[in-house]
């Protein structure tokens, strides 16, 4: 062939210079686009094998990154379905016009289509983010196909001629620029394709390592080591989020969960495996956490992943707020993101996305919830804040959650919503017919108002965590108009629910005022003020009180 010359079919001159600088948010994606380019090309040869349309070896497919410090040259090497001159042309110098587009427009009747990565088009020009001068070396499957050699120097020219290629695949090799050099290194390197790569359905391989492993024993029977090196293949091709739930045991998902975050210490409660093909596509696997009674999200927990490509744990539009908590993946191809991957955009399958995770959230809480209550119970520690802040930033899943929700008294009882309004209609009415929740945020700090509560045979709730005082709320207004939430100091227990009958006071109306004299003068406050009241011999003698509309108005 001889060397030909040409410009990239692009609309307008000053397109490229944005494309190689302000297209991807973060530098480093260029790795896995490159890569995912790579692993797409692989898929494509072992699609057309399995159809008869490729007679050959496919052989073990691999993708393989190297780096040369000395030469500042990154490299990602196929073996996959390669290309000719004039599929590089077609390619690679049309921006927009993405290769899978075409594979994909051909086989799905194969249903083959959901294989393919490469739906973007531009992610091949990522590559001058940290490049000078890209090239490309390939040799097409095709029968007599001459391999073929592009370069480009990240102008709109590009110069294409005959390669030296003599296996089937693909290289592209970047001669790195000034400002990127941080690239050329092996730590720097593995990062990234640990971040982005390390689910990918075709093996990466980035160099070797070195495994210790038995070479025999010692003249005292104890086994001797020796050292190997291996391939460095930093990724899992087949992880649990892509097999059936029946495929999977409970060791798995514990496996899978410590081989995602290999430094925490707890381990999940339980799981949901996420799978649904209509009407969109999602699969992954959501952890619950061990919270504890604490509202310290960690944030970017879940991560997103499109056909195994990490793509990012920024998940907000399709996580619903209060499931932040959770960890896990996600993995789908129909969340759409804008031309860089980088950012979601809100759409009606993302809306869907959004309420089926939330569904299978509370289906999942609803089942643990009836056939183990007892186990339920016991995580209601962990997982109660989750539950609350649910209810009160989702509608729908509220709805749901009224069935499993769980409230407790100071005696450690617990009960649904549905349950504890049971229990105390009849008994904690007042005058006005109005069911009276008594409650504490500190059973220790108010234990005298408990008991007096107790003796008269009411019961107390305990709500004490960071969003009981939202949730009480959220109690009283669900209630219905005769609810009404009191902390149990509020008042004396007599106030708080008042019933028809009479305590007659003990004191005259004179020792009444001197009594009313003695502690205004104790006390001296004007922000503070005192009551003589008659009380039931059970209840407390003194007692410092907040009116319960004040308190919430704090």
């Amino acid at each position: 062939m001889n060397p030909e010359k040409g410009s990239i079919s692009i609309h307008t001159e000053n397109i490229f210079p944005v494309i190689k600088k302000f297209l991807y948010s973060d530098n480093e994606i260029f790795l896995r686009e490159l890569v995912s380019n790579a692993v797409d090309a692989s898929q494509k040869i072992k699609r057309l094998a399995s159809l008869g349309q490729y007679q050959g070896e496919t052989g073990e497919l691999i993708v393989d990154v190297k780096f040369d410090e000395a030469a500042k040259t990154i490299t990602i090497s196929d073996n996959g379905i390669g290309m000719t001159a004039d599929e590089i042309k077609k390619y690679i110098n049309q921006i927009a016009f993405s290769g899978a587009t075409e594979f994909m427009e051909k086989f799905k009747e194969a249903n083959y289509a959901n294989e393919i990565i490469g739906r973007f088009g531009l992610g091949f020009y990522s590559a001058f983010m940290v490049a000078d001068t890209v090239e490309i070396q390939s040799l097409s499957y095709q029968d007599g196909a001459e391999p073929a050699h592009w370069t480009c120097d990240g102008s709109t020219s590009y110069e294409i001629s005959t390669g030296s290629r003599t296996t089937r695949g693909t290289d592209v090799i970047l001669h790195i620029n000034e400002e990127s050099t941080e690239f050329l290194s092996q730590a720097r390197l593995q990062d990234i394709l640990d971040k982005y790569a390390k689910f990918l359905p075709v093996s990466i391989r980035f160099g070797t390592k070195t495994n210790s492993e038995q070479d025999g024993e010692d003249e005292e029977g104890k086994p001797k080591y020796k050292s190997v090196e291996v391939d460095n293949i930093i990724n899992n091709t087949n992880p649990a989020w892509t097999k059936s739930p029946s495929e999977l045991k409970d060791e798995d998902y514990l496996a899978f969960y410590r081989e995602l975050y290999p430094y925490s210490m707890d381990e999940p409660l339980f799981w949901i495996h996420l799978n649904v093909d209509y009407p969109f596509n999602l699969t992954g696997i959501l952890y619950f956490p061990k919270v504890k009674n604490e509202l310290e999200i960690q944030r970017n927990k879940i991560k997103l992943y499109s056909r195994q490509v990490f793509i990012t744990d920024e998940v907000k539009d399709i996580v619903p707020e209060f499931l932040m908590l959770l960890h896990g993946v996600i993995d789908s191809p129909d969340i759409p993101l804008n031309v860089s991957r980088s950012f979601l955009q809100a759409d009606s399958n993302v809306k869907k996305i959004n309420s089926y995770i939330t569904k299978k959230v509370a289906d999942k809480l609803n089942e643990i919830f009836k056939t183990d209550r007892k186990g339920f119970e016991e995580k209601w520690t962990d997982i109660g804040l989750f539950i609350k802040y649910g209810m009160l930033s989702d509608e729908k899943f509220a709805e749901k959650a009224n069935d499993f929700c769980l409230v407790k008294n100071t005696g450690n009882q617990s009960f649904t919503i549905k349950e504890y309004y049971e229990k105390v209609k009849d008994i904690q009415v007042d005058k006005d017919g109005n069911i009276v929740y008594l409650y504490t945020h500190d059973a220790a700090q108010q234990d005298g108002f408990i008991q007096t509560a107790l003796n008269k045979g009411y019961d107390v709730l305990m709500l004490d965590g960071p969003l009981d005082t939202h949730f009480a709320a959220y109690l009283e207004q669900k209630g219905g108009d005769k609810v009404q939430l009191k902390r149990v100091d509020a008042d004396v227990i007599d106030k708080l629910i008042q019933k028809d009958e009479k305590v007659e006071l003990a004191l005259s109306e004179e020792e009444s005022k001197k009594a009313l004299e003695v502690f205004e003068k104790a006390i001296s406050r004007q922000d503070m003020k005192v009551e003589v009241d008659a009380l039931n011999e059970s209840d407390l003698p003194v007692s410092v009180t907040i009116d319960e509309f004040m308190r919430r108005m704090k």
